[in-house]
């Protein structure tokens, strides 16, 4: 396990991102809320998007460094791709529930359950996977043509290590696509006698 790591260290790089990100996230709400440092909470809270602009920086410069695409690269894009999408909506939602515990906001807002209103929620949120997947599979391009190497066509990104992320989460987005956004609108969940009651 070690020597694997050793060989990857673009993987312990978005291990620590990803871990980075929520110390990063838990310690600025904690300043806003709990020690009442607006301008501390928000230089924290900023260093939560230079952690993508590092992963990035690190990821080009080891394949302009000769390095070939392969499987961490690819893991690091999708990783890139889904922070950026969801980064904002997960800060959105920790700084609601810090609001609440600690500053005696609202209750967080719950996502819609019902109608058009549960259907449209349903379409912004594959709609932020959309957007990772555009992310992700825009930055393989960039590396794709930094490494100076073809793009396979689809039909053959599974068996290629670095584009096989771009097959994963095709997939996943497909997926996202008919169990959510896709089903709703044909079936959108109805309230019930007893919910309206209350």
């Amino acid at each position: 396990m070690g020597s694997f790591l050793n060989d990857n260290p673009l993987l312990l790089l978005i291990a620590a991102c990803e871990i980075g990100f929520w110390v990063l996230l838990a310690a600025g709400l904690f300043a806003r809320y709990v020690l009442r440092q607006r301008r501390l909470s928000t230089g924290l809270l900023l260093g939560v998007p230079v952690l993508d602009v590092v992963l990035v920086a690190a990821s080009v410069a080891d394949i302009a460094g000769g390095s070939r695409p392969g499987l961490t690269h690819g893991l690091a894009v999708v990783y890139l791709g889904f922070t950026v999408a969801f980064g904002h909506s997960i800060v959105r939602w920790a700084d609601a529930q810090f609001a609440h515990r600690f500053a005696g906001g609202p209750p967080p807002p719950r996502p819609p359950q019902h109608g058009s209103a549960r259907v449209a929620h349903e379409w912004r949120e594959w709609g932020k996977a959309v957007l990772a997947w555009t992310i992700a599979v825009g930055a393989m391009l960039v590396m794709a043509t930094v490494a100076g190497i073809g793009v396979p066509a689809p039909t053959d990104w599974l068996g290629d290590p670095f584009w096989s992320w771009a097959g994963r989460i095709s997939v996943v987005v497909g997926i996202w696509f008919v169990g959510w956004p896709l089903w709703t609108t044909l079936n959108p969940p109805r309230e019930r006698v007893a919910d309206r009651v209350r």
